[in-house]
């Protein structure tokens, strides 16, 4: 559906908007930051996207053994 590139693209560009002002003024000088609960949203956004994409989507297996099983 989606190429490999639109995705990086896509995923910049996210990264990009959270770190720069959400608005801007112009001869005064005056910005407004991103509120704090947007740039975490972000961030976990982009963690998750980043975790989807490992071999192990994210979830780590582990096989127990009882001691004395072996």
């Amino acid at each position: 559906m989606f190429g490999a590139a639109m995705v990086e693209n896509l995923e910049d560009t996210i990264r990009e908007n959270a770190q720069g002002p959400a608005k801007a003024a112009g001869d005064s000088g005056s910005m407004e930051q991103h509120k704090l609960s947007d740039q975490i949203a972000a961030d976990k956004y982009l963690a998750s996207k980043e975790a989807a994409k490992s071999k192990s989507r994210g979830l780590r297996f582990n096989k127990f053994v009882p001691p004395g099983a072996s």
